[in-house]
């Protein structure tokens, strides 16, 4: 999503299913169950979202997402803060 590129999410899983949920509800793509899908199932869902509609909503919502390099920082603090708690105890 950081790249502003629609997302077709075919899922395995609990993670990328739940994921999915959020990219659809965002309508910045789309998401099936791996084991449901189909050949026309497939195109269905990559004209979707190969839509200029989708492809607009995916490119806005990377404007409003941290880069990379501020969500490493980020992730140190947290990390460097859980640290510093867990000595003082």
């Amino acid at each position: 999503m950081r790249a502003g590129v629609p997302t077709l999410i075919l899922s395995m899983d609990v993670n990328q299913t739940l994921w999915g949920a959020r990219v659809k509800r965002l309508k910045v793509g789309s998401t099936r169950r791996f084991s449901k899908t189909t050949r026309q199932s497939l195109v269905k869902d990559l004209r979707r979202i190969l839509a200029p509609e989708y492809a607009a909503r995916a490119r806005e919502l990377a404007t409003r997402m941290s880069t990379p390099a501020e969500s490493v920082k980020k992730a140190a603090d947290l990390v460097e803060s859980f640290a510093r708690a867990r000595q003082s105890t």
